[in-house]
């Protein structure tokens, strides 16, 4: 029951939300393009640690300490970002090195290519639910992709094993 009764008064429960009063709300395609480019910022700064060309990171931690790296795992964990989407990058991440333990930098670099690649369909008035519909039609197409690769790959070491 949605509220309690005092006799004959009916009381709604009260809910009160206290907010920071420099804090904006961002709604539709602002929030949208924001969106990209908060995945696109954490992309790019794990970008220049990948490949045989990787560049170095300074960082300073809380404590005031100075961590140098090129891993990207540990480049997110002292990252402290406030973007809601720039935090589900960074969840992801963690998500992928507890479950695999590798990748972390890959998967990162993957998703924010997949959010800029969104954006001129966003732009050109898209919905979102009609570019994450094409996103998986592609998957599909890959993946039967790689299954044709995979039986061809096996016939080619059956026949060289002989």
């Amino acid at each position: 029951m949605p509220f309690e009764s005092f006799s004959n008064i009916k009381c709604f429960p009260l809910v009160a939300f206290i907010t920071d009063q420099n804090t904006k709300r961002e709604t539709g395609r602002q929030a949208q393009i924001g969106n990209i480019a908060a995945a696109r910022a954490v992309a790019d700064i794990i970008r220049t640690t990948l490949g045989p060309r990787s560049m170095l990171k300074m960082l300073l931690d809380p404590m005031g300490g100075v961590v140098i790296t090129n891993d990207g795992n540990c480049i997110l964990r002292e990252v402290d970002v406030s973007h809601p989407t720039a935090k589900s990058m960074i969840e992801l991440s963690r998500s992928q090195d507890e479950e695999v333990g590798d990748g972390t930098t890959s998967v990162i670099i993957l998703a924010g290519e997949v959010m800029m690649k969104a954006g001129p369909f966003i732009n050109n008035n898209l919905h979102p639910t009609v570019i994450v519909q094409g996103y998986n039609k592609a998957l599909q197409e890959a993946l039967l992709i790689c299954e044709r690769y995979v039986r061809l790959l096996a016939v080619c070491s059956l026949f060289f094993e002989n």
